[in-house]
Parts: C-alpha cells; sequence; structure tokens
C-alpha cells in the first residue's frame, strides 16, 4: 500500500530533498507540496505529513495534522523540548504519532551521541554552530538537542560552569550550555561541541558537505518510523541503534541505514 505524502516546505533547500527522496522511495507518494501561501486543509486526504517549513509555521502544521488524525515527520528546526510538551498531550490524545528529527545526518547523530556520553566527565562545555546565512533560527535545532541531551547525561552533575553568563557576547544558554551561532555565506553546517576540564578540553566537530548524500539515508529510515508511529518521538538516535548506549524510546523503531556508510559529511574528535 503506498503512503500518500502531504510535503509542507517542499520547494526550501530540506524540502527539495526529502522530496527527492520520497520520488525515489517505494511505498510513498508525494500527493501534495504547500509552500507559504498554501491553506492547511490541503492537507487533507494525506496519510503523512512531512514538515520542512519554517519554525514560526511549524506548529500550526503539527497541530494540524494532529487534529485531522495524520501522523508527521518534523524536519523543521527549532523545536526544544520544551515545546514539543506542548503537543506531546495532543498528540496522545488523538493516537497519532510525530517524529522530530532535529538533524537527519547519521555524523551529527553519532557526534551528538559522543559529546553525551563525554558530558558528565569536564565542568565546561560550550558549543559553536555555524550554518549559512539565509538559516532563519539560532541556536539551531541540532545544537539545543546536543545540549539538552548533555545536560540530561549530566543530571547528577548539575549544570555547566559558564562564568560571565550575563554577558551576550557569552552566548545563549540551553540546558545551562553556552551556545553560539554563527550565520555566514559558504558554510552548509558545522557543529563543535567543546568540553573541557582541569588541564585537558576535547573538541567533537562534525561537518555536512553534500546535504543530500549526507541527509537521504537518515530521511528514509525517518519516513519508515513516521509512517507507523505513535505518540511521540524525538531524534534520529532513537530510530537507529548507534551502539554507543544511546538511550532509546520505548516506541522507536528499528530501520537500516546504506551499507559502507554516509558519504557527504566529516566528523571528528580531537583532544587537547
Amino acid at each position: 500500500m503506498t503512503t500518500r505524502v502531504a510535503l509542507v516546505g517542499g520547494t526550501g533547500k530540506l524540502g527539495g530533498i526529502i522530496h527527492a527522496v520520497i520520488d525515489a522511495e517505494p511505498g510513498f507518494e508525494v500527493v501534495a507540496v504547500l509552500g507559504s501561501r498554501s491553506e492547511l486543509r490541503e492537507l487533507d486526504g494525506a496519510d503523512l505529513v512531512v514538515d520542512a517549513s519554517t519554525p514560526g509555521v511549524s506548529v500550526d502544521v503539527v497541530r494540524a495534522a494532529i487534529e485531522r488524525g495524520i501522523n508527521v515527520l518534523v524536519g523543521t528546526s527549532g523545536w526544544s523540548n520544551e515545546r514539543i510538551a506542548l503537543v506531546r498531550p495532543l498528540v496522545d490524545a488523538a493516537g497519532t504519532g510525530a517524529v522530530f528529527i532535529p538533524n537527519f545526518s547519521l555524523g551529527s547523530v553519532i557526534a551528538t551521541a559522543i559529546a553525551a556520553a563525554a558530558a558528565p566527565h569536564f565542568p565546561s562545555i560550550e558549543i559553536i554552530e555555524a550554518h549559512r546565512e539565509t538559516k532563519v533560527d539560532s541556536p539551531s535545532g541540532t545544537a539545543v538537542r546536543t545540549a539538552e541531551l548533555m545536560a540530561a547525561a549530566r543530571a547528577a552533575s548539575g549544570p555547566v560552569e559558564a562564568p560571565h553568563i550575563d554577558q551576550r557576547a557569552r552566548g545563549q544558554q540551553v540546558a545551562s550550555i553556552p551556545i553560539h551561532s554563527l550565520r555566514r555565506p559558504g558554510v552548509i553546517a558545522r557543529q563543535e561541541t567543546i568540553l573541557s576540564g582541569p588541564g585537558e578540553s576535547i573538541t567533537i566537530a562534525h561537518d555536512t558537505i553534500d546535504p543530500v548524500q549526507a541527509y537521504a539515508p537518515g530521511i528514509r529510515v525517518a519516513l519508515a518510523a513516521a509512517r507507523d508511529a505513535r505518540g511521540v518521538t524525538i531524534g534520529l538516535d532513537n530510530l537507529i541503534d548507534l551502539g554507543l548506549g544511546a538511550r532509546r524510546t520505548p516506541d522507536a523503531a528499528d530501520a537500516p541505514l546504506d551499507e559502507g556508510g554516509v558519504p557527504g559529511q566529516v566528523a571528528r574528535v580531537t583532544g587537547a
């Protein structure tokens, strides 16, 4: 049976990649593409809504999908745990599924998992993230997700050390962790997580070089999971086994990634 997909934000950069993946994916068909001037009633008749819109529009898209009893896959940035908590009761009451993916890149998800594993052992943590100048939100959804997972891993240790955080140049705190956002031409996506302690530091960096190659495997995994999801699932790490001891939600679905790794991205861990 073919899953009919309504794609919101399908004319944007991420939306275009998702559209191409769906077109090549057996069992899925795009039946509606919504842009900035579209009305949400165009979601009617879809089996799955995929949201690649903007932070200001995304909440209305998710609510509209839930109200119609349609599962939704959210690739739009800007969904923090607090924001997701507002729609979780609606999802549960409707008996639908909502899958939130801050980043479709396997390399990015692995870098975040490594950062979360290291977080309890370092008193100082900061994140520097960079995206192209057209990205409208900051911090990025990936940086927010990384900070939230590191804070959860540090629950027994408490907040990180962040001196002079009252100064605007020290970044925006998310779960006590300062995040510094760069928006400039010539960059696709880059994130550095810097963990420091007495006498040493670790930098975990991830670069997206080719978003089409980097995101496509994760998009396929997320599509398969969102089609049959129930309740709220957050992060690609809850859909695949990273082999890093990452926590998984009870309703997480397993789906294979392409064999041979994921091209189009570079991840590195350095220590000093």
